[in-house]
């Protein structure tokens, strides 16, 4: 049985160049996309969401993902300090080991845009991280289970 929702579409109509229109449509098919209207459609919704990160503090989920040197001393200390350090918006990590001592990591993250952005810069500008990139979208996961209220408890 099919699940999906249907959703309201509306029509538009986009004047493109001849080559635009065709750099769209080699696009639509190396990417496998089924219509011109489905990858628009995707574009949109990441450079919505990207437009969001920049301008207010909505609730988003995302990723993190790092490409780093794990001999660099101290370093995969400082990565996990940092996640244990933001644990209410670091939801897990997967590590995955690859060729010459080189580590990709993405952390799956939710919370406030802006305070991700802040989340993923600290980690990306650690030394030995070569590579990283915060992707967000504008979704919410559910909640995972919540704890009893005794271990939230705050000292008084």
């Amino acid at each position: 049985m099919d699940m999906r929702v249907k959703q309201n579409v509306s029509r538009i109509s986009v004047s493109l160049q001849e080559k635009v229109l065709h750099d769209l449509d080699e696009m639509v098919e190396a990417c496998g996309f089924v219509s011109r209207s489905q990858a628009i459609s995707e574009m949109i919704n990441r450079e919505v969401a990207k437009h969001k990160t920049e301008l207010d503090d909505s609730i988003m989920v995302g990723t993190i993902n790092l490409v780093y040197d794990h001999s660099v001393a101290g370093l995969q200390k400082k990565l996990t300090e940092l996640q244990h350090a933001y644990i209410d918006e670091v939801i897990s990590s997967l590590n995955v080991n690859l060729v010459d001592a080189q580590t990709l990591g993405v952390i799956l993250v939710q919370g406030p845009a802006k305070k991700l952005k802040m989340i993923a810069d600290k980690m990306i500008s650690c030394k030995g991280v070569s590579t990283g990139q915060l992707l967000m979208s504008a979704a919410i996961m559910p909640p995972l289970h919540p704890l009893p209220t005794q271990i939230w408890k705050q000292p008084q």
